[in-house]
């Protein structure tokens, strides 16, 4: 409290080491979410929480290199503040006419084995980081009832009422201007307005979800799939993460590539007739996993990918009464005479207008990655159309997938790939792609079609890590490539010191990486052009 008076802040820090201990302060500065050396009662209230129970003692204090450290902390700070039990949030009270919603959750752990590290069976990687990850075997509430209304956070504004007319439940705030959100917390911000049934939702799969992830692009946003008299189908794709480590223990990070699902909702929110949200499992690879080694934001920080199996929520049925009544307006049992749940009958709906998952899914990828405004088709595909359109294919190699949060492009598709002169040069003279390295090694190894395992030879070739943009005829011989981190390099240098001139900096764009990455394409194109004559 002194600190927030007055005084020199770096003096106080230095008393907070001395009395702490680095452990103890690291602790303190993870509650600490605005540095002000000051933890206010909403910032206490994650370790309070803690300080009532028995997990602390389970927990933290089988630590024994920062037993003394986090238990003084925890003492001094606990009569200071006054802080007394409280629930994680506050739940809206019942409504004795609402309905009620039963949703069960299915959770399948992270194959240990599709991370990189296992590779050399996790050589260096201290068991202690990795506890978080590996004790997760189940959802911490595999069923959950919850009030039909409170589903009405996913109801379109009055603006947005056309099939695939995308608008955002959570804004997104971070872009490549400014930033990513600090990876040393350990507990979610109290969600407010529309977050909260998210929070509750995801809350089902583990305690410390992030409605907000730390990079771009954050947030939930959905798009009407179907209408009819009474009812919308709303498809919705959130991004969000899990903290799965707790004091002392370092941050561990667990990002999903995305949330998807959809929810069939009367347009006053009193029913809700289907729900599912689930992490999409097509892919080999659907998990980015980043954990620090250290008590401050620049500590060293490993990064893993992973594949999740199974990770969803389901309704088990339509939402029903939380009361039922008869005819005179008189409440009656639940249960027949036989002890068995009332039956509920509802009437089918025959929607007016809808159109494909597949295209509502489109829309909300779109509003969440703009350079998705250029079709990015699957590897083989894309060779395929290219000879049909006699076009170059613009491929782009990665660890992670591009299009969702497992991404090692983020750089990439938040600045050159979806500026205006690369979208229109793309989808005017290109073919584009992008593939997973794993993939590409398997499809390597198939030799059951020797065409598409020699396409995927000529692009591992080239690969390096972690991203390899590259441009090929339809034929697969590669013609023009660039690795990502030279190309952040030269587009990070001024124009004069460029020695080379084939990736030159043009005037007529302000933006390096757009003019580089737009020569990059022409000098593809150049270089291809006795094909295309052809």
């Amino acid at each position: 409290a002194v600190a927030a008076d007055g005084g020199s802040t770096a003096f106080w820090a230095e008393l907070a080491l001395k009395s702490l201990g680095s452990e103890g302060l690291f602790l303190f500065s993870s509650l600490d979410t605005n540095n002000d050396l000051y933890l206010s009662p909403e910032e206490f209230k994650p370790i309070a929480e803690k300080l009532t129970g028995t997990f602390l003692s389970a927990t933290v204090l089988s630590h024994s290199s920062c037993e003394r450290p986090c238990l003084e902390l925890l003492k001094f700070l606990s009569p200071c503040l006054g802080v007394t039990p409280v629930s994680d949030f506050e739940e809206d009270a019942p409504d004795p006419n609402g309905e009620t919603l039963s949703i069960v959750a299915k959770f399948q752990p992270l194959v240990m084995e599709t991370m990189t590290k296992s590779k050399d069976g996790f050589l260096g990687i201290s068991h202690v980081a990795l506890s978080g990850l590996r004790n997760w075997t189940a959802p911490v509430s595999p069923k959950s009832v919850m009030l039909a209304r409170q589903f009405k956070a996913f109801l379109p504004p009055k603006n947005k009422l056309d099939l695939g007319d995308p608008w955002w439940i959570i804004p997104s705030e971070l872009n490549i201007f400014t930033g990513y959100l600090s990876n040393n917390r350990f507990y979610p911000p109290p969600p407010k307005g529309k977050e909260i049934i998210i929070h509750r939702l995801l809350s089902m799969f583990h305690p410390r979800p992030f409605v907000k992830t730390r990079f771009a692009p954050q947030g939930s946003v959905a798009c009407i799939q179907a209408i009819s008299t009474y009812y919308y189908t709303i498809a919705f794709r959130i991004h969000a993460e899990f903290q799965l480590n707790e004091p002392p223990d370092f941050p561990f990070w667990f990002s999903p590539g995305q949330f998807t699902g959809y929810i069939v909702l009367s347009k006053d929110s009193s029913h809700v007739r289907e729900f599912k949200l689930f992490v999409p499992n097509k892919r080999s690879l659907n998990v980015d996993m980043e954990w620090l080694y250290g008590a401050s934001e620049g500590s060293n920080m490993e990064v893993d990918i992973g594949y999740l199996p199974q990770m969803e929520l389901e309704s088990t049925g339509p939402s029903v009464p939380s009361v039922i009544y008869d005819e005179n307006g008189n409440v009656i049992d639940s249960r027949d005479p036989s002890g068995e749940p009332i039956q509920f009958v509802f009437e089918e709906i025959t929607w007016q207008q809808e159109i494909p998952w597949e295209e509502a899914a489109q829309k909300l990828e779109v509003a969440m990655y703009p350079f998705k405004k250029v079709s990015y088709l699957p590897f083989t595909e894309a060779f395929e159309r290219a000879k049909a359109e006699k076009k170059l294919v613009h491929s782009i190699l990665l660890w992670g997938a591009l299009d969702d949060q497992s991404c090692s492009g983020r750089t990439l598709r938040e600045t050159v790939l979806e500026s205006s002169p690369i979208l229109a040069l793309l989808n005017e003279s290109f073919i584009s792609s992008w593939s997973l390295v794993k993939e590409l090694e398997e499809l390597q190894t198939n030799r059951e079609n020797e065409f598409y395992s020699k396409l995927a030879d000529l692009h591992l070739e080239k690969y390096n890590f972690p991203v390899e943009m590259i441009i090929c005829l339809p034929n697969g011989t590669v013609i023009h490539h660039i690795n990502a981190n030279y190309f952040l390099d030269i587009t990070s240098m001024k124009p004069e010191d460029v020695e080379s001139s084939i990736f030159s900096f043009s005037a007529n764009f302000d933006d390096p990486s757009t003019a580089t990455y737009l020569q990059f394409l022409k000098e593809g194109l150049q270089r291809a052009k006795a094909y295309l004559q052809n």
